[in-house]
């Protein structure tokens, strides 16, 4: 498809065209509903007792809004909101097609449970030191990420997001989460640097930020642009955000130190914002360079995936335990991303959904484990089944999930993902999901085993109890629980309708014929 020419005549009646559709508002929603909420949170600062009932208003706006979103861009098609209506590609795009419609819909869920959680689990200082305005900048910064249409702003919703959770990692400080703040801006700061260098890079060579606008240009480039070594940086800026090896030592090193709803938060969305980032630079821009590179990307997958699988059977701390579940979670989407077509990498959308929804139940299961049990440590915990046993099976059921066991949402996208890999010939890397997934099913067997069933005395420990909580408290902190893992069963059950649905998502990451008429209709100026 060629790219439209704009002429000073197109430039100028930029400025008569017809007002904002709803359609407009519903693509920059988002992103303005998290600034303007966050602004009201500071400006009521000294009020903290407003400030959970404030955010879960903006919150519950912020997830109708994405669901709107998202039911648009399913019966429309991808669609294009131009900031301050200047003609693309000079001007901002916030472009939305399926994979962001429903990776920003997710993250609005799982932040609203997140509030619901903080209600009772971030105390006033916590408040005081901000901790609802900066998930509100954060959401902003995710929100932007997933629905820009202009990789220079990805880049700045990258650093919106960075800021925002480096306040939260401290919020706090004390010693052990300084020491984890410190690896994780080190190595994201690194990452940063390198996406900015990228960025500069892309620039130069193809004059122009806007992505459809990229995506056009890509083919007139192939023969004398350095294109492969413009996605080798851009793959390594993104694995290092997304916590793939060998850089992924930050995120079991950091995730265990803040809140534990600041934890799951970063879970389940910090990541997936650089997975996704993936998705929309390396699959949409550079399908021939990603062919080219996609042994690399499989043998980094795979390897993310087993030394994932393999630092969760070593630890004793079950947050710790948990973030090399998330290590081993971003090789099973890297991996769809090395595959590459419409099965592998709709799987992998399907897989960053789940691990989405379920990486932050996981968090907050673990901060009810330390609550009832007494301790985040497994050598120190035990007899939870007997103390609370519908908690143990709502654990369970997350536990079979994480691991990719059917009946739960994690099995079908591992599925296939295996599927993918023999159709390709790559045996191995089936083989590597499925090892990692017996591995992953052993270390959750054992916290279960440990922690769970383990009787008492066994232990020789008392017999848990949990801290004294009204019944109002108990429903803040179960209902998110209970919430995500809902949808984690759900899908799981009734898994053919979100496949379809990324399936398509992934389609249009393949062919963006529709993402680039939405920027350019009829090859004109919008």
């Amino acid at each position: 498809m060629a790219a439209p020419t704009t002429t000073p005549a197109d430039y100028a009646a930029a400025y008569v065209m017809e007002p904002m559709t709803a359609a407009d508002w519903l693509a920059v929603t988002p992103m303005a509903l998290c600034i303007a909420f966050g602004a009201i949170l500071m400006m009521i600062r000294h009020r903290t007792h407003w400030h959970p009932p404030v955010a879960l208003t903006g919150l519950a706006l912020l997830v109708l809004n994405n669901g709107l979103l998202l039911a648009k861009v399913m019966a429309d098609g991808p669609l294009t909101m131009m900031m301050g209506r200047w003609l693309p590609p000079f001007g901002i795009a916030i472009t939305v097609d399926l994979s962001g419609a429903l990776l920003a819909l997710s993250a609005a869920i799982v932040a609203f449970c997140g509030a619901l959680y903080a209600h009772v689990e971030i105390n006033n200082s916590g408040r005081r030191y901000g901790f609802y305005p900066l998930l509100m900048l954060l959401m902003a910064g995710v929100c932007g990420a997933f629905l820009t249409g202009d990789i220079f702003n990805l880049y700045v919703w990258f650093e919106v997001l960075l800021i925002s959770s480096f306040g939260l990692l401290i919020l706090g400080s004390e010693r052990e989460q300084i020491d984890g703040a410190l690896k994780y801006a080190v190595l994201n700061l690194m990452a940063t640097t390198l996406f900015l260098i990228a960025v500069g890079y892309l620039y130069a060579i193809f004059g122009t930020l806007n992505m459809a606008d990229i995506a056009m240009k890509v083919p007139q480039y192939a023969e004398t642009a350095p294109l492969m070594t413009l996605t080798a940086l851009f793959i390594l800026a993104f694995s290092m955000k997304a916590a793939a090896f060998p850089v992924n030592f930050w995120l079991p090193a950091s995730y265990h130190t803040p809140r534990v709803v600041v934890s799951a938060l970063f879970a389940g969305l910090l990541t997936k914002v650089g997975v996704y980032a993936l998705f929309r630079v390396v699959v949409m821009l550079f399908p021939v360079e990603r062919e080219a590179l996609s042994l690399v990307i499989a043998i980094v997958a795979a390897l993310t995936m087993i030394f994932g699988a393999i630092g969760a059977l070593a630890q004793n701390d079950i947050r710790r335990f948990l973030g090399f579940v998330v290590v081993a979670g971003i090789g099973n989407m890297m991996a769809g991303v090395a595959i590459g077509g419409d099965m592998a990498v709709g799987a992998a959308i399907f897989y960053a959904l789940h691990s989405i929804l379920l990486m932050t139940a996981l968090y907050l299961v673990a901060g009810e484990i330390g609550r009832i049990g007494g301790s985040f440590r497994l050598d120190r915990v035990a007899g939870l089944w007997t103390a609370a046993p519908a908690f143990a099976a709502i654990s369970l059921a997350l536990f079979f999930a994480a691991s990719g066991l059917p009946p739960f949402s994690g099995f079908w996208p591992k599925a296939l993902l295996v599927k993918a890999s023999i159709d390709i010939g790559a045996w191995w890397l089936a083989a590597s999901v499925l090892v990692s997934g017996f591995l992953t099913t052993i270390a959750f067997g054992r916290v279960f085993l440990f922690s769970f069933w383990r009787p008492v005395a066994a232990a020789g420990r008392e017999q848990p109890t949990a801290v004294p909580a009204s019944a109002g408290a108990l429903r803040w902190r179960f209902t998110p629980i209970v919430i995500l893992t809902g949808f984690v069963v759900w899908f799981g059950l009734f898994p053919d309708s979100l496949i379809v649905i990324t399936q398509q998502a992934a389609a249009g990451l393949s062919d963006p014929t529709a993402y680039i008429r939405s920027v350019f209709p009829e090859g004109g100026a919008r």
